[in-house]
């Protein structure tokens, strides 16, 4: 696995649990289709949440939303609605959010960005 997947995995590793924490249950993780990939599909109250996770070790690059352009916007809505067809679960009330992981070693930070979109 490449550093920048080790990197990726963790930070989705710590806002899974972040979500947990905060009573959301996991449904999915990692949902893939030709469309885009979902890191984290969970069940706020009634609502069903689509997180992308975005982990950063520096701003080198921006801030981790800044990975969210619009065409990811896109792939992430396209795969949303797949996901939404393909398990019947049209009807549902849904939100897409994305949860940002500052990691500095051992030390992380993180930005939770409800509705997105």
């Amino acid at each position: 696995m490449y550093y920048k997947q080790k990197i990726g995995k963790i930070g989705e590793d710590i806002a899974t649990q972040f979500l947990k924490e905060r009573g959301y249950e996991i449904v999915e993780k990692n949902f893939m289709a030709k469309q885009g990939e979902i890191d984290i599909i969970a069940k706020d109250k009634k609502e069903l949440v689509f997180v992308e996770v975005k982990t950063r070790t520096n701003k080198q690059y921006g801030n981790p939303i800044e990975g969210v352009n619009l065409l990811k916007q896109k792939h992430l809505i396209d795969t949303v609605k797949y996901y939404l067809y393909k398990k019947h679960l049209e009807n549902n009330l849904v939100r897409l959010d994305v949860i940002e992981v500052y990691f500095y070693s051992s030390v992380y930070r993180i930005h939770h960005i409800k509705q997105i979109i």
